[in-house]
């Protein structure tokens, strides 16, 4: 693994980015709470294929600058899009998981996709995850509450016991100790106001902005949101494509490696 440099986002903090390989270029924005690192087996199965792999750690998370706001969508958008100019790719295929659907997505709307050729979206919180009256497949505000409060009062054991939802209930402890560690790094006041800005963002009138060839993966052992969600997505971008992995959890790039590989790479070069 190479170590990370850094771009200086738009307002001022480093943002730790690695860029490995040549070729086509493929781009990573991890999920809550983790870091560029849970990309690390793909970038290697990438690098190994003639692609180039671009990786970065949001800011609150990994080697990133931690300050005490900027987890806002708009801001969050603003770091992608300094990547992404900092590093000069271009026709490059997004990979976004979790809460980084949203970035994706505002992007899009904010800086008109620029330097994207095609979307994937891995387990993704859009296009709204509160429910209201007239989202009704979204998840009450108390319960999103209840969560912030837990995770406000234990840390620790908040992401321990998270832990399996992503890396899988069978999952070996190495592995569940390596994305545990990765969620430890990442600062309290970022992990909180991203959970904020995840559930609370509506990008529903921003998914027509979406305009490249995007594919929508999930497992079905997600929580039922994330069905939802994934079904929801595709609905909202005209000719994307969607499929789901059978039984399996958040991270479906870690449970269900070979087949997540198999899937990017073909879709890398679509």
């Amino acid at each position: 693994m190479t170590r990370p440099t850094f771009v200086e986002s738009r307002d001022g903090h480093l943002l730790a980015y690695r860029d490995e390989g040549s070729g086509s270029p493929v781009v990573f924005v991890h999920g809550w709470s983790l870091s560029g690192d849970i990309w690390q087996p793909q970038i290697e199965f990438l690098v190994a294929n003639a692609h180039r792999a671009i990786v970065y750690d949001r800011r609150g998370h990994g080697h990133s600058a931690k300050p005490p706001a900027g987890y806002d969508y708009d801001t969050l958008s603003d770091d992608l899009a300094a990547v992404l100019t900092h590093t000069g790719v271009d026709d490059a295929t997004l990979v976004v998981h979790s809460m980084a659907s949203g970035e994706a997505v505002r992007y899009f709307s904010r800086h008109g996709g620029k330097r994207i050729a095609r979307l994937l979206f891995v387990a993704p919180t859009t296009p709204f995850a509160l429910k209201t009256a007239d989202n009704p497949d979204g998840l009450p505000g108390e319960i999103w509450d209840g969560m912030v409060a837990a995770l406000t009062n234990d840390r620790k054991a908040y992401l321990t016991n998270g832990a399996p939802s992503l890396v899988g209930q069978n999952a070996t402890a190495e592995t569940t100790r390596w994305a545990l560690d990765m969620a430890l790094r990442a600062a309290p006041n970022a992990l909180v106001q991203c959970m904020r800005a995840f559930t609370e963002t509506d990008f529903r009138g921003e998914m027509a902005a979406i305009k490249v060839p995007s594919l929508i993966l999930y497992g079905t052992g997600d929580l039922p949101l994330i069905a939802s969600n994934a079904a929801r997505t595709r609905a909202a971008i005209a000719g994307s494509s969607i499929d789901a992995y059978e039984g399996a959890p958040h991270g479906i790039f870690i449970t269900d490696r070979e087949r997540f590989d198999a899937d990017l790479l073909r879709f890398a070069r679509s």
